[in-house]
């Protein structure tokens, strides 16, 4: 047992031990205030540098590239974890630094994959990953978020839909059954062949939006990024062109991990959030700023407490699930970030009746 479990036993016995470790750092008491400590003191001793020194300091690989903050333009950087992953052999199976804007927060990888570069991540056998273990509970993910955003997703009515960076399409066949016209694009070939395998109205496409006529035409209702947008080396431009694609009164659903997490300010470099094909990570002070510059008009979050607590798997006592919202509510929203952002004025309108919408323009 490492020394980090022999203290917590130690200070909390075994009266947490059925709670699942993602949420415990919201049910413990005083571990919250801790670990936002934590944090702080982290920020407060990790150097802020020029970004020329911090070139000179780090190797760039072959398809990598140094940026600036792609929020606000700052080019100096915090450099603050180092994520990596172990193979069987006890070699590096991958490995990258993740640094901090001091101007704005913003948290993303540097070096960062060059974008002509980006489908080199997802080229051979993706689909594996896809559908392996990660895809489990994938549609019972997709349900409570949309149960989250309920007036947008209830019924599907013939609007059209699209599902950007569709992966196998399990949340394509979902959105078909809603009753939406719906379809999709990837950057994995074979994540596309296996989508239009498994589906009945909906289709699946190979490349980017611009690459496919009918996509490219826009008129959607609905937009959605399934845990994509860590994927992203362009928001802003990227952003943009989902914009364009929307039709007035149109909204762009968001899942994504969350920066601003205390299981981030917990764990460090060793955060679930830091994955192989990561590339940037928001929160809910830095995602307005990525949809201003994209003339969104506003956004709302919706609150995650957890997959199996959401579906009722997980055997929670009446006292630690309280406690859990609470804390999840009052501090950071949760492990991952739920968000619909509206593309004007009519999507506030007709959307946000049942929400609490934020203005970002």
């Amino acid at each position: 047992m490492s020394a980090k479990r022999v203290a917590a036993r130690a200070v909390y016995g075994s009266r947490y031990d059925s709670v699942p470790w993602a949420q415990r750092v919201y049910i413990r008491p005083g571990e919250r205030a801790v670990r936002e400590l934590q944090w702080r003191l982290k920020l407060r001793t990790s150097p802020v540098i020029p970004l020329d020194e911090y070139r000179s300091r780090v190797e760039l690989g072959a398809i990598e590239e140094f940026i600036a903050c792609h929020m606000c333009g700052e080019s100096r950087q915090q450099p603050l974890h180092m994520p990596s992953r172990t193979k069987k052999d006890g070699t590096t199976a991958w490995s990258y630094r993740v640094v901090r804007c001091p101007s704005c927060g913003f948290l993303y990888r540097n070096p960062n994959i060059l974008p002509e570069r980006l489908g080199d991540l997802y080229s051979k056998n993706y689909s594996r990953f896809l559908t392996g273990d990660y895809a489990a509970n994938r549609q019972r993910r997709y349900r409570q978020a949309m149960d989250a955003f309920h007036p947008v997703f209830a019924e599907g009515g013939g609007r059209r839909l699209l599902d950007f960076g569709c992966g196998a399409g399990y949340f394509l066949e979902l959105a078909e059954q809603r009753g939406f016209d719906a379809c999709g694009v990837d950057l994995s070939p074979d994540s596309v062949k296996e989508a239009n395998e498994r589906l009945t109205a909906a289709t699946a496409h190979f490349g980017a939006p611009e690459e496919v006529p009918e996509i490219a035409a826009g008129g959607f209702d609905v937009v959605t990024l399934w845990s994509v947008l860590a994927h992203l080396p362009r928001p802003v431009e990227d952003f943009r062109k989902f914009r364009e694609l929307l039709c007035p009164g149109g909204v762009l659903m968001i899942l994504t991990v969350n920066a601003q997490s205390l299981l981030l300010k917990a764990y460090g470099s060793g955060w679930n959030g830091f994955t192989r094909n990561h590339l940037m990570f928001y929160s809910r002070e830095t995602l307005p700023l990525l949809l201003r510059q994209a003339g969104f008009a506003g956004v709302a979050f919706a609150p995650f407490y957890g997959d199996t607590v959401e579906a009722g798997t997980t055997r929670l006592s009446p006292g630690h699930s309280r406690r859990l919202k609470r804390g999840v509510d009052s501090s950071d929203g949760g492990n991952m970030m739920r968000a619909l952002a509206f593309a004007d004025e009519k999507a506030i309108e007709r959307w946000g009746d049942e929400l609490s919408v934020h203005r970002v323009d």
